[in-house]
């Protein structure tokens, strides 16, 4: 849980950095200029997520677009095996598309519980995500001057309900 808190703080950090020129003194505001900054209405990204056990360690590399928070299709580029199986989010929905049987079928409720692709991520993590403007409670702790750049240190803490880890 440290780890999670520290990687936050240093990606925060750097974000806020970037981008408090042009944002408010409310927390909430620079969060979510922040957020609007990173996100935009839609991207693009190829990636590869490594899961590691003790008995094995597994790559598997996707592209995924995104449109806005409601709208994802991540489609698996490898391994061999699992090429070309795509997910939809829609809204609170998932679509699952195995070409090894060539359908489409619904993520029913009783599987988003489940674990995506073998990872530690649940397919409910792929729906619901997490916001840190909704998810945390807010601090400003102090405005300083880095690199010529006036910047705000923030505090933030998971609510109790939150879907973090």
């Amino acid at each position: 849980m440290r780890t999670y808190f520290l990687r936050l703080t240093i990606f925060l950090s750097a974000t806020i950095l970037i981008f408090s020129e042009a944002a408010a003194q409310d927390p909430r505001e620079i969060l979510r200029k922040v957020e609007d900054n990173m996100r935009g209405d839609a991207s693009y990204t190829e990636m590869t997520m490594t899961t590691v056990r003790p008995r094995y360690t597994r790559e598997i590399s996707m592209r995924s677009w995104s449109l806005g928070d409601d709208f994802a299709l991540i489609m698996i580029t490898a391994p061999a095996r699992d090429q070309g199986t795509a997910f939809l989010k829609r809204e609170k929905e998932i679509w699952n598309f195995v070409p090894s049987i060539d359908r489409t079928v619904k993520m029913p409720p009783s599987m988003m519980s489940q674990s995506w692709m073998g990872s530690d991520f649940t397919n409910d993590d792929l729906v619901r995500g997490s916001s840190t403007i909704d998810d945390f409670t807010h601090r400003l702790l102090r405005s300083e001057t880095m690199n010529g750049h006036d910047c705000r240190v923030l505090e933030l803490k998971p609510k109790p309900e939150a879907p973090v880890v």
